[in-house]
């Protein structure tokens, strides 16, 4: 692949996930060309002059019986399709079947098992010449010429498109027939047939903008009008000398005959496409060898719930979540087998009818509605009325046969009928949204008589546990207040939290006398409660908060509520005056950045099994923050020194919360402070919004370290430095990730564990937020549950592991 001219900041999003394909046995003949009389069947292929393309048969789905005819590239690994013939009439049997030179002088396919002996697939054009070839190029471009004359083309697979454009054809428009050339995307991974979505030049010739649509009719995304030098709505073909742009030559042809956009590689080496993907998405995909994968350079429309329908009737769709498509409550897939194989078009159908319209059956309730909070609603609503509330809007709907939901806001009632679609749950991006109320039957909800127990129930459980914790509570007074003589313990009970006096922390630390550490935040002191056990605490003081008590205090009152088994308790806190403290579970084995970089503990070093599940540890703890809370907590501030250890060495992520705590000044300490710029997403540099995903990076960062044993960024003795993610990367590609674990451990670590995590840490660090998965999706990565592939490079990652960069990057930076 040629080096690119000079760097430049390109977006790179995610890889297209391939999928497993299996051609026909190897092929004994090594032609281009097939002619009369030499029909290609079985195993046999036709191979370009140059062995860059193959066509023959194949079976895109082994627990399918059906074969099609198709050319992939014949010189990488991966079985990638670029063109099929028969999308709608796939083959029963590869070895009785035959492409071959027709009578009439056209390719035909023919399935020797069909009753009917028509081809399912004809080139279908009327020849006036004697003898006709088929060849296949070395651009992926099938033709159909004159025998005596090959530059005499007839036909072609580029005037054809599947789903897939490839360097050299011309994607637009006829201005004397009015033929359009479409991209139509695969209905499924394992289903070539024409899919709901396609991209095509504007149809009506008003524009020179390209089009992404649904059945042909639903527009969802446009490329914006050709400037000479890109699109206006795809920024990244606006910067032309960066890569992997520098590699193209892009051009838009507006002739007396015809109007198109064609592209080409200036370096032959280079394997790229355009596909308009099963997502319904369109991708621009070059090949790297090194990592015998597919690298996405850009993709529209960015987000993938904005492709119309992605998910059908009755799902809804989550944007950086994989699966994307779910069925509501209620619903299951109709398709369950296509569901799978990424054709969601079907969408999802109820698991239980609906009551017959007008008719109430004696003892059985009317239908109900699930309240979903947290979307986006569908933009195809039915009948907007007026109503008085929001009772009045779910009788209105009820009283509608065909009305399946309904939205009520301030006095304006939404209606929607028959099936949902373009329903996007915004829960987890944190964007908020409407609430929609979908109508189901009253057999999907517990029955009446059983709610009225359960309340019940529930009433007496609640009243005995308030009247216990109130014995708890009063008995705790009686006690503090027979020990106050011993020493300053007052408590008061705040919640779940004991609220302390300063004076109390004093006593409780010895006047501050052990430090356990400290950081940007505050320092960290050991104490010990005056209680029946002597409970060890650490306590921290924090700096800088300038929140209200009463703010504070509520708050702290929230964090508290927080629990889990990878977070840090929190027992207790103080504020008093201008002072503000934490009480927290002491953990025995300090900071895990102690165990990575100090020297060896008392227990020696961290075998990788430790390191492994404190690892998967703090994945579970932020997949905890981010999506399990009522609101989503963005820690902020991801590092060795702020993951704590117990006596079993189980991991604990400490200070999250503390963002909600510093308010408006956490920003600026984060980038002020002293060693954590390392770990910090690129988001914070830029000043865009931060989510959830600049914790995604920094835990990528963290994890390298975890890996390697040793800091991210080093300085060597003749003043280079040492960026060890790029290190990490460059070994992965190589296939040598033995040498990127920490040299203590002697090679005895688990090797399939070690590439799984450097794999996840790449993708956690990805430039662009969106290609980073959520901590839930890294828990399932390393817990062998989903396949991790290779990632991208990431761009910062390439720069920075470039010794001149890195060391303009560092030396302005206080490590």
């Amino acid at each position: 692949m040629a080096t690119p001219r000079r760097p430049c900041s390109v977006n790179v999003l995610l890889l297209l996930l391939g999928f497993p394909l299996l051609q026909g046995a190897p092929s004994s003949r090594a032609t281009d060309t097939i002619a009369a009389g030499q029909p290609l069947s079985g195993g046999q292929r036709l191979v370009s002059k140059r062995g860059k393309f193959a066509l023959g048969f194949f079976q895109p789905d082994t627990s399918s019986p059906n074969w099609y005819i198709g050319i992939w590239y014949n010189q990488i690994p991966k079985h990638t399709t670029v063109w099929v013939a028969n999308r709608d009439a796939p083959l029963s049997d590869p070895a009785t079947s035959r492409l071959s030179v027709s009578t009439d002088g056209n390719l035909a396919l023919h399935d020797g098992r069909a009753a009917n002996k028509s081809p399912l697939w004809s080139t279908n054009v009327t020849t006036t010449t004697g003898s006709t070839v088929g060849v296949l190029l070395d651009t992926g471009n099938l033709v159909l010429a004159d025998a005596s004359n090959a530059s005499r083309v007839l036909w072609q697979s580029f005037d054809h498109f599947g789903d897939t454009w490839l360097p050299g054809g011309k994607l637009g428009r006829n201005k004397r027939t009015g033929q359009v050339t479409r991209l139509f995307a695969w209905r499924g991974y394992g289903d070539p047939t024409p899919g709901a979505f396609s991209l095509e030049l504007d149809p009506d010739g008003a524009s020179s903008q390209y089009l992404l649509s649904w059945n042909g009719t639903a527009t969802y995304w446009t490329s914006g009008n050709w400037t000479g030098h890109g699109f206006t709505a795809v920024p990244e073909m606006m910067v032309t000398d960066s890569y992997p742009l520098s590699l193209y030559t892009f051009g838009y042809v507006d002739g007396v005959d015809e109007s198109y956009f064609v592209y080409d590689v200036k370096d032959d080496a280079v394997v790229t496409r355009f596909v308009v993907d099963v997502t319904g998405q369109v991708k621009f995909l070059t090949w790297v060898e090194s990592a015998a994968e597919w690298m996405l350079f850009w993709s529209e429309p960015k987000a993938q719930c904005d492709v119309y329908a992605l998910c059908g009737a009755f799902a809804s769709c989550v944007d950086n979540a994989l699966p994307s498509c779910r069925c509501l409550r209620g619903f299951s897939e109709r398709r369950p087998r296509a569901w799978m194989q990424g054709d969601h078009a079907a969408g999802c159908v109820r698991d239980t009818a609906l009551q017959q319209c007008g008719v109430t059956p004696k003892g059985k309730n009317e239908d109900r509605f699930y309240t979903m909070p947290d979307v986006k609603l569908p933009s195809d609503v039915k009948g907007v009325v007026a109503a008085a509330s929001a009772r009045d809007c779910e009788l209105a709907c009820l009283g509608n046969c065909s009305c399946t939901a309904y939205a009520y806001n301030g006095g304006s009632c939404s209606l929607w009928q028959d099936g949902l679609i373009n329903l996007q749950d915004t829960s987890s991006t944190g964007t908020g949204g409407g609430t929609i109320h979908i109508r189901l039957a009253a057999s999907e909800f517990t029955s009446t008589g059983h709610n009225k127990a359960l309340i019940i129930g529930t009433v007496v459980v609640a009243a005995a546990v308030v009247a216990a914790v109130t014995a708890i509570a009063l008995a705790a007074v009686l006690v503090l207040r027979r020990r106050r003589s011993k020493g300053p313990t007052r408590v008061k009970l705040e919640g779940s939290l004991m609220a302390f006096t300063y004076r109390d922390m004093q006593s409780v630390t010895k006047n501050f006398s052990e430090k356990l550490g400290g950081g940007a935040f505050g320092s960290v002191f050991k104490g010990s409660l005056h209680d029946a056990t002597a409970t060890l605490v650490a306590v921290k003081k924090l700096e800088g908060i300038r929140q209200g008590e009463k703010q504070f205090r509520a708050e702290v009152s929230t964090i508290g509520t927080i629990q889990h088994v990878n977070l840090i308790r929190l027992l207790g806190f103080c504020s008093q005056g201008t002072r503000r403290l934490l009480v927290y579970e002491h953990m025995p084995n300090g900071s895990l950045d102690r165990h990575l970089f100090g020297s060896a503990s008392s227990n020696g070093v961290l075998s990788w099994e430790t390191r492994y599940q404190i690892a998967l540890g703090v994945a579970r703890g932020l997949d905890y923050l981010h999506e399990k809370c009522r609101d989503c907590i963005i820690h902020c501030d991801i590092k060795p020194e702020n993951i704590l250890l117990d006596d079993a060495f189980a991991a604990k992520v400490a200070d999250f919360g503390l963002a909600k705590l510093m308010g408006r000044d956490f920003s600026r300490v984060l980038t002020t402070m002293r060693g954590t710029i390392g770990y910090l997403a690129p988001e914070w540099i830029s000043g865009t919004a931060i989510t959830a995903k600049a914790d995604v990076f920094s835990y990528g960062m963290l994890l390298f370290e975890i890996v390697s044993g040793r800091r991210n960024v080093e300085q060597r003795r003749d003043g280079t430095v040492d960026f060890f993610p790029s290190t990490a990367v460059s070994r992965l590609l190589d296939g040598d990730v033995r040498s990127a674990v920490d040299g203590r451990l002697g090679g005895d670590a688990d090797m399939d564990e070690v590439e799984r995590a450097c794999k996840v840490a790449c993708w956690c660090v990805q430039d662009d937020e969106g290609a980073r998965p959520s901590m839930g999706m890294v828990v399932q990565f390393l817990e062998g549950l989903v396949h991790v592939s290779v990632p991208p490079v990431p761009r910062s990652l390439k720069l920075l592991g470039d010794p001149p960069n890195n060391v303009r990057f560092f030396s302005g930076l206080s490590m």
